[in-house]
């Protein structure tokens, strides 16, 4: 199917993808921001998340923010007593390093406050556009689009865009997608990637757009 044009067909496609999946447990950041839509605290969870389960980061988030929970106190921890508490968050050394070096960034040159700027975020250790566009989404209510791998395969696959990295899926989304639909993209196909349009065998047999879907890249399917 080629990418909608009107508001209207945009909203029947989101509308019958959001029918047909079910919002049982929301994504870690997701469930985060719920808590409150603290930029800093989706800026970490965010780095957490990459390589990591759903369950395991939101698990290393509480633990973590339970013993510091802003940029001052993160800073001031020693970079052992980070990967410690987030493990077993895949590359925890790493993460550890890049959120301490983050808050002295935040710290030193911004005030204590993350910044709400694409290219500023972008300059901290560990970040890059996938978690750029989920603070500013999630943290400052900013129109990103956040292109994680079920966006990128999903759009590709229904033929809205054609891209081969979830960098480029983003620019590309914004050219095509209107606005208002910017922010909540990502968790509806996150949901309708693990329900219905799976990585592989996807069940186009119970897909609401499986008519129109030219299953680009798409081989056995159920």
């Amino acid at each position: 199917m080629a990418a909608p044009k009107t508001e209207k067909e945009w909203k029947a496609v989101f509308d019958t993808m959001e029918a047909s999946v079910t919002r049982v447990v929301l994504p870690s950041v997701s469930f985060i921001a719920e808590e409150g839509p603290d930029p800093f605290k989706i800026l970490v969870s965010t780095m957490i998340s990459l390589r990591t389960k759903d369950d395991v980061t939101l698990a290393a988030s509480h633990r973590l923010f339970a013993v510091a929970d802003t940029p001052e106190k993160m800073a001031a921890l020693e970079e052992e007593t980070i990967a410690e508490t987030i493990y077993p968050a895949g590359f925890y050394k790493t993460k550890a390093k890049n959120i301490k070096e983050a808050s002295r960034i935040i710290v030193r040159e911004y005030q204590g406050l993350v910044p709400s700027e694409r290219e500023a975020l972008m300059a901290l250790p560990g970040v890059g556009t996938k978690t750029a566009s989920l603070t500013l989404s999630l943290g400052f209510a900013i129109d990103a689009i956040c292109v994680d791998t079920h966006v990128h395969r999903i759009v590709n696959r229904l033929g809205w865009i054609d891209t081969d990295t979830p960098e480029k899926s983003e620019k590309a989304l914004e050219r095509v997608l209107p606005r208002n639909y910017w922010i909540p993209v990502n968790e509806l196909l996150i949901h309708f990637g693990q329900q219905i349009c799976r990585p592989q065998s996807p069940f186009c047999s119970r897909c609401p757009l499986t008519a129109e879907c030219p299953r680009i890249g798409v081989g056995r399917t159920r």
